[in-house]
């Protein structure tokens, strides 16, 4: 595996390792966030645009996961990771992560922050072990209040989440 930018054509198969990522929701009660549509090839466009999506590519340069990533509040947000469930446990979610790090220090920003769910071991159990701490209430800034206003209008308060950060 390799990582590199995201190109145009990865895009709808981003979508497609999105929906593959979102099926073990199911399994622990969350069918809606597994059938939850994938990001639509213009809001991946977006973040192609900026510079600021990455894939984890196999060996014949099919991308198997994938970040993108947005600033928000003077740090490097990531919007979105997700690896396709044939390729889980493999270090590919954390090795683009890590790629996302690099990208923020060197380009002066001093922190990663996401929103996921509390309870979910593949979310913020998850991120806790990559160095990412929960945010408390009143550290909340506001570019993220937005992202979880947004989220919670799509419906995803229905579980407990938290906005996390890492500094760099």
């Amino acid at each position: 595996m390799h990582l590199r930018d995201t190109r145009a054509a990865d895009l709808p198969l981003l979508q497609d390792i999105e929906r593959a990522a979102g099926e073990p929701f199911r399994g622990i009660g969350m069918a809606d966030v597994a059938d939850d549509p994938p990001p639509s090839v213009a809001e991946l466009e977006r973040h192609l645009r900026a510079g600021l999506s990455w894939v984890a590519a196999d060996s014949a340069d099919h991308p198997v996961a994938y970040l993108v990533a947005e600033r928000v509040d003077g740090a490097l947000h990531i919007e979105q990771v997700s690896v396709h469930p044939a390729n889980a446990r493999r270090g590919l979610g954390r090795s683009l992560i890590e790629h996302a790090a690099g990208h923020a220090v060197t380009t002066g920003l001093p922190a990663l922050t996401l929103t996921t769910f509390a309870d979910v071991p593949w979310n913020a159990p998850y991120y806790l072990r990559c160095g990412f701490a929960v945010l408390p209430e009143d550290a909340v800034t506001p570019g993220l209040r937005e992202i979880r206003r947004r989220e919670a209008a799509h419906g995803l308060d229905r579980w407990p989440r938290v906005c996390m950060r890492r500094a760099l």
